[in-house]
């Protein structure tokens, strides 16, 4: 017998070999019915998998997020399968699990295309391949036999995974007429995939190489039930109407152009507003918690990267060094290097601690032009980045202070937040640094996260190559999820770097550092924040914030008389002097998403008021001039609403 322990802590016995499905029906039928896969001591097994020894188990079902992978890993799979059939000789790259569904990338046979109006064609046969509930079979392989099977298969593709995978475990899956090379998890048949969604189609290069062959990657998503799909579907609908590309170029905010280059944003008027009352706001928190601000340079000397461990662990994501006089340079991919350097510029005392550096510094990344999306996804974007160089007895309160602060900034944007502990995994080579400092980085993240009593999940192989993270997911308006700030303990910094202060004894100890980014990248925030709005701003961080209408000449000199007031005031205002009728007027600002319309005509300028109208909301009657006042002070607060 073995002893399987719950997630409650219950333990149960089970007979050598229980595959996982039995520990579900044990629990209960309706569990059965909608488990999708284990988690055996945290490793994905499908539920035909016999286990074999004492462990802690753990049911997924399509609710959790782990059963969302498995479900759409699956349907991958199935989308395979109806392609094999509908397009002989057909083959296959990689068709991993997605935030949101899933994609394959498949090379076609001969001049065969695959565009979107295909998709139905595509959908319907893995409708037909779904009833007939099959059995997704995990085979066990040795390498050569594997090598053997898509020789004869001709798929050059899986041939040239194998190559990276002599030294690993083999598995294939196989579900109907289909089989492919996989680690897995799957969901137990194909008949638990009833609503599959084709979404879209795209170009990939084969593993990322723009010098490779160009396949066709097909997006796709799916559900258990129809209503969630239908969900979804709504969903997908309101995300294309609140499209930060749509609503960036329709708002000003930002424009990219090839003569600057891809995945280069330049800042209009309206865009370079909204990203200075951002900043403005968090340099006023900072400036509450002791933060100096510092600049340094966009690019930096190689052997700083090397020193730091940037270059090479990531030099796949970096521009190539540039050669200046014999000595090579690179766009700076990391502000904190940097900041490390301003730190050791001069002598420190444990009484000079912490000391909290501040930066909102551009970094250059190499972004393959497939990858590039708007302002998500680019290759120079700005880091609201600090690092925080404190004692061993100063961490658990300097984390404690950053986590209120990032909590403070999703607060005021009304985003919900979800936090997850970023641990390492047991491989190795990811890492930096000596694994007694991880094990006290990690023990540390969790104790401040048990003592603020933040609801949080552990993230297994999700550490920076230097340490553990606390990083915080947002939920948007519409229910999707976007990882944002993050907090990061780092030990390894310190050593690589020679830093050091002069402690209580008059001996010298290694300070620890903290790196925090509330808002993470300006660029990717506020692509996020024009989705979350649908381009709506809040009053305070709107580009314009009102628009002053005069029916007619004769109201011109008030209507000029009160914009001079609001721009005192410190107010963003249009005042609208065109000869247009009102109407226009208004239906204008209405389209520029200006907050606040004011109407100024006869009866407006006798009262000593205006007609305002609400954006979004429309006409709100008369308001004396003054009670405007004291309504746009207040709501030129960070977080204030309407």
């Amino acid at each position: 017998m073995i002893n399987l322990t719950l997630p409650n802590g219950d333990v149960r016995q089970y007979p050598v070999g229980t595959p996982g499905m039995d520990v579900a029906k044990s629990i209960s039928d309706g569990l059965a019915r909608v488990a999708v896969g284990i988690y055996v001591n945290d490793a994905p097994y499908d539920l035909s998998r016999p286990i074999t020894s004492d462990a802690h188990v753990r049911i997924v079902t399509f609710d959790n997020d782990e059963g969302k992978e498995i479900f759409w890993h699956s349907t991958a799979h199935l989308m395979a399968e109806a392609l094999e059939a509908l397009y002989p000789g057909v083959k296959f790259g990689i068709g991993p699990p997605i935030e949101q569904g899933f994609y394959y990338d498949v090379d076609l046979p001969g001049d065969q295309r695959i565009s979107v109006e295909d998709l139905p064609r595509i959908e319907a046969k893995m409708t037909e391949l779904v009833k007939r509930d099959v059995p997704y079979e995990r085979i066990e392989m040795n390498w050569d036999d594997a090598v053997s099977y898509f020789r004869q298969k001709g798929d050059e593709y899986k041939l040239e995974l194998l190559d990276g995978l002599k030294d690993s475990e083999i598995t294939f899956y196989r579900q109907g007429e289909f089989t492919d090379l996989c680690r897995g998890t799957h969901v137990p048949s194909t008949g638990h995939i009833k609503y599959p969604k084709l979404i879209s189609v795209a170009g990939a290069y084969w593993r990322g190489d723009e010098k490779r062959k160009q396949l066709t990657r097909i997006y796709g998503v799916a559900f258990p039930k129809k209503q969630q799909l239908e969900e979804f579907i709504k969903q997908r609908e309101e995300a294309e109407r609140r499209d930060h590309r749509k609503l960036g170029k329709e708002l000003e905010i930002y424009m990219i152009t090839p003569m600057v280059g891809g995945g280069l944003p330049v800042w209009l008027p309206n865009g370079t507003i909204l990203r200075r009352r951002l900043e403005t706001f968090l340099r006023d928190e900072q400036a509450k918690r002791g933060y100096q601000e510092v600049i340094t340079p966009h690019i930096g000397n190689l052997n700083l990267y090397k020193t730091s461990g940037h270059y090479p662990y990531y030099a796949d994501s970096q521009f190539d060094p540039i050669t200046v006089e014999d000595e090579q340079y690179m766009l700076k991919p990391m502000n904190c290097p940097h900041h490390h350097q301003i730190y050791s510029s001069k002598p420190r005392s444990y009484r000079d601690l912490p000391v909290r550096l501040a930066e909102f510094g551009t970094v250059y990344r190499y972004e393959q032009s497939g990858e590039l999306n708007g302002l998500s996804r680019v290759r120079g974007f700005t880091q609201d980045d600090a690092h925080i160089y404190c004692t061993h007895d100063q961490l658990k309160d300097e984390i404690k202070s950053v986590v209120e602060l990032t909590q403070k900034v999703f607060t005021t944007f009304g985003m919900d937040v979800t936090t997850r502990l970023s641990f390492r995994d047991d491989n190795d080579a990811k890492y930096g640094g000596d694994i007694e400092y991880w094990d006290r980085a990690q023990a540390e993240i969790k104790q401040v996260a048990d003592e603020m009593g933040l609801e949080y999940f552990i993230g297994l192989g999700e550490a920076a190559f230097y340490g553990p993270k606390i990083d915080f997911i947002v939920r948007d308006a519409i229910g999707r999820k976007w990882q944002l700030g993050t907090v990061q303990v780092d030990y390894v910094m310190p050593e690589r770097f020679n830093l050091e202060y002069v402690g209580g004894d008059n001996q010298k100890h290694r300070p620890v550092i903290i790196h925090r980014a509330p808002f993470g990248s300006m660029e990717r925030f506020i692509s996020i924040l024009i989705e979350h709005y649908a381009g709506n701003f809040p009053f305070w961080i709107a580009p314009t914030q009102v628009s002053i209408l005069p029916i007619a000449d004769a109201h011109h000199t008030f209507a000029q008389d009160l914009t001079a007031e609001f721009e005192r005031m410190g107010l963003r205002v249009n005042c609208d002097l065109r000869n247009e009728k009102i109407n226009r007027k208004v239906a204008e600002s209405e389209q520029k998403k200006i907050p606040f319309a004011l109407v100024i005509g006869n009866k407006e300028i006798e009262n000593d008021a205006a007609s305002v109208r609400v954006h979004g909301e429309g006409d709100k009657g008369q308001m004396k001039i003054s009670e405007i006042k004291e309504l746009f002070t207040r709501l030129n607060q960070p977080g204030e609403q309407a």
